[in-house]
């Protein structure tokens, strides 16, 4: 009796231990653009997954204004655009509207029409990809498939190489 039920508990322990590693990470359970609703810089119009445009690359960047790394990343987005030119790029804060706003005008990202930038009021985005570090990109094809996920400063040439 003693080994069945020491059996039992291995096994209960395992499913456990199962379960929670699947739902920690709920975006490679549902590998596909998430349904999110952003408010965009800088009119604070709504911007959901149904505005992205059909067959084409989608990158998510979770950024945070304040982030060094995050200032560096859209940097080198910016110099490196040419290679991205046919992605479009959804930069994501939940952060304070007006700080997301004024890094949109520093960086002058208008410049650039494959960047929508918004914020995330209800961090759905950040709960979605247990969100634990700036910048965290998520790189989807053109049918909307995740590809890869980059955390952290990336080369850009190691995003393009994943199209």
């Amino acid at each position: 009796m003693q080994k069945v039920f020491s059996s039992l508990l291995a096994v209960i322990a395992f499913y456990t231990v199962q379960a929670q590693a699947d739902n920690s990470l709920i975006y490679l359970q549902f590998p596909v653009v998430p349904p999110f609703t952003i408010n965009k810089i800088p009119d604070s119009s709504f911007f959901t997954k149904a505005d992205l445009r059909k067959k084409k690359a989608t990158l998510i960047i979770l950024f945070s204004p304040d982030c060094e790394h995050c200032q560096l990343e859209t940097k080198l987005l910016k110099d490196s655009m040419q290679v991205l030119k046919n992605v479009q790029i959804v930069m994501v804060s939940f952060l304070d509207f007006n700080l997301i706003k004024k890094f949109y005008e520093d960086f002058q990202l208008r410049n650039y029409p494959n960047i929508t930038m918004g914020r995330d009021g209800k961090y759905f985005l950040g709960t979605f990809y247990k969100l634990h570090t700036y910048p965290s990109m998520f790189l989807y094809n053109k049918k909307g498939a995740l590809i890869k996920e980059f955390i952290g400063n990336i080369p850009i040439h190691t995003i393009a190489e994943n199209l």
